[in-house]
């Protein structure tokens, strides 16, 4: 069994994801790095749809690239954290290509009220705070909860907080 991990932390946007991993890389845990799936660049709609047939191919095939990539990162790297708003089916067809790597999805969730009042806040992308978006964290809920992934619902919890959580979470992998 091998020692070193990818941790993709998915959910809708609005759960958090990205503030609670900006939060645990500014801890610099040691062995820990994170990475961030859209700093490669989101090709729009159409551009999607020219070259891999939809957006959800574009995303299947953009999550494969991402576990290939952390899957060949050097061993000091221990843990892999992937911010990545994906499907975890994604993620665990891609698991082949990690290498020496264990992949774990966790889920990060909040209430539809929540969401939205992050999305028109601090986001200030209120056109996200759509019963689409609900739609899907409510499919990601689902998937988390067949697949028995690890959540943490982030509608009462300080960044802080999450980010201690997935602390937690990552020395326990890094050993």
């Amino acid at each position: 069994m091998s020692d070193r991990h990818v941790l993709v932390i998915t959910g809708a946007s609005g759960a958090g994801k990205t503030t609670a991993v900006n939060a645990l890389d500014a801890r610099s845990v040691p062995g820990v790095r994170c990475f961030f799936f859209d700093s490669i660049g989101v090709p729009g709609v159409e551009v999607m749809e020219r070259d891999f047939g939809s957006g959800e191919q574009w995303q299947a095939f953009a999550t494969g690239e991402w576990i290939a990539r952390l899957g060949a990162l050097p061993d000091e790297v221990r843990v892999a954290v992937l911010d990545g708003q994906t499907r975890p089916s994604f993620v665990f067809a891609a698991a082949g290509r990690a290498a020496r790597r264990q992949v774990h999805v966790m889920l990060l969730d909040c209430s539809p009220e929540i969401r939205a009042s992050r999305l028109a806040g601090a986001r200030q992308q209120p056109e996200l705070a759509s019963e689409r978006m609900n739609n899907w964290a409510a499919y990601l809920r689902g998937q988390a909860d067949a697949l028995r992934l690890d959540v943490i619902d982030t509608s009462s919890l300080t960044v802080d907080e999450v980010a201690d959580r997935l602390e937690v979470l990552v020395r326990r992998l890094s050993g």
